[in-house]
């Protein structure tokens, strides 16, 4: 049995893992590649695999770098079982679809302009009915359920604590009575956020395939992230700017919109208006209501006593595209929590675009920056930046805000394998920048641990 890392490999998107067992093939994740927009589109329409030949694919939650890419997997010839959690199952519905669509409406901008300089139309990865034929195949699962996805195969779900339905899985491998235990935490979060629960820890492995995005760096405390929150958004309602916040519509926002609500409650905000500017964001809103599964005892305690802490009344949310164009029209101070998270579609390229060049507006970006995204080129302070074709001085202030992260930080990591009392075995890092990677193995590698940064591409026997 072997696994080969075909993407998410010394890089933050594209999640992608094989594993050959029994002479079968098991898809960990098809993750849509997030960065320079050539190279991206390149990989992201030709797999690195023959996806008919993919027998089952199994996936850890619905971030699209760990998702995004099953509608192009099923439609290049996948005709297996996609197995996630439920809640993962309900929020793809939406998430998948409006991929889809986004996609398609942003091209129809792109290749008006393309038509304009004689250049031909270029074509979305993947459409509306790409997107929900792939719905076909989902098998949904609830958490500590034991399921067998391919002969010689055991599998269980456990709680990631990332977002909504998050899941680390659980793989029991057997070949010629040989048998490996093999543990992938996806995306692993952090204990003690707000809404879910924290995440599960494993006892032992003898294979750890496990995230590293901030390997190298640590989280501040959530309440120091608060407080800095609050005096930047006071710091630009009084000079009478816009506040333009980039975030996934998958937790991020919820988060945000939690922590808002709880600064307005204790009234430490001043009465500015909030915007959720994304239709899937209120849709993805309300899957979290219909899973309290997933949430913490705070969280739960709050919704059985009927007070809703994602739709408190200064915050609207925004569905129509109409509505959406009516907010960059308004002079008056406000808060737009808008997708995507690295800013490389939907409609918060259009309020960047009109954001930009105000220096009384802040853009605060509070997730990851993957390398090639326009969110990473704002974070590094370029003068200017390109947006849908159309070249933007930039002149807002540009703040980042890490805490609000759902991705355990170096000293979590740590812990996690620490806390491993049968041992994690061979440690891979994946899903880390290769700086990030690396660093958090030489840590385990002090430790007495064996680890491995594999490259894209490269093969390990299990």
């Amino acid at each position: 049995m072997n696994i080969t890392f075909h993407g998410a490999a010394k890089n933050v998107t594209g999640s992608m893992h094989l594993i050959e067992v029994n002479g079968k093939r098991l898809l960990l994740e098809c993750g849509i590649h997030q960065g320079r927009r050539e190279e991206s589109d390149n990989l992201n329409r030709n797999l690195p695999f023959d996806p008919a030949g993919v027998d089952a694919m199994i996936l850890s939650h619905a971030h699209l770098d760990h998702s995004g890419n099953i509608p192009t997997l099923v439609k290049n010839g996948f005709k297996g079982d996609i197995y996630m959690t439920s809640a993962t199952r309900d929020l793809l519905g939406l998430m998948l679809r409006d991929s889809a669509h986004i996609q398609e409406s942003d091209l129809k901008y792109v290749n008006k302009r393309r038509a304009a300089k004689g250049m031909p139309p270029k074509e979305p990865l993947y459409t509306m009915d790409d997107a929900e034929k792939a719905l076909d195949y989902f098998v949904s699962l609830s958490y500590e359920r034991a399921f067998s996805p391919l002969p010689g195969v055991k599998a269980v779900f456990h709680n990631a604590g990332h977002i909504l339905g998050s899941a680390m899985v659980d793989l029991e491998l057997t070949e010629n009575g040989q048998g490996k235990k093999f543990f992938f935490t996806g995306d692993l979060g952090r204990d003690h956020l707000p809404i879910i629960r924290d995440p599960y820890q494993p006892t032992g492995a003898d294979y750890l395939l496990m995230e590293s995005t901030y390997g190298d760096r640590l989280h501040g405390p959530i309440e120091e992230t608060s407080q800095k929150l609050q005096e930047m958004v006071r710091r630009v309602y009084n000079r009478r700017g816009k506040i333009i916040i980039p975030a996934f519509s998958v937790g991020r926002t919820q988060e945000i919109v939690y922590e808002l609500h709880g600064m307005f409650e204790a009234g430490t905000l001043p009465a500015i208006p909030i915007y959720v500017d994304s239709p899937l964001s209120v849709n993805v809103t309300n899957v979290f209501k219909m899973h309290p599964e997933c949430f913490d005892k705070e969280t739960r305690e709050q919704i059985t006593n009927h007070h809703d802490p994602f739709g408190f009344g200064r915050l609207t949310y925004v569905l129509t595209a109409e509505d959406s164009k009516k907010l960059n029209n308004t002079d008056a101070p406000c808060i737009i929590i808008s997708a995507s998270g690295m800013c490389e579609g939907g409609r918060v390229l259009h309020h960047l675009r009109n954001s930009l060049g105000d220096p009384r507006n802040m853009i605060l970006i509070v997730g990851f920056q993957a390398q090639g995204t326009l969110g990473k080129r704002l974070v590094d302070k370029s003068p200017s930046v390109k947006i849908l074709g159309e070249e933007q001085d930039v002149r807002a202030e540009i703040k980042v805000l890490n805490g609000f992260s759902a991705h355990a930080d170096r000293s979590d990591l740590l812990n996690f394998v620490g806390n491993m009392k049968e041992g994690a075995g061979k440690i891979i890092l994946v899903h880390g920048e290769e700086t990030q990677s690396q660093s958090l193995g030489e840590a385990f590698k002090g430790k007495g641990r064996e680890v491995l940064v594999p490259d894209p591409g490269q093969k390990l026997e299990l």
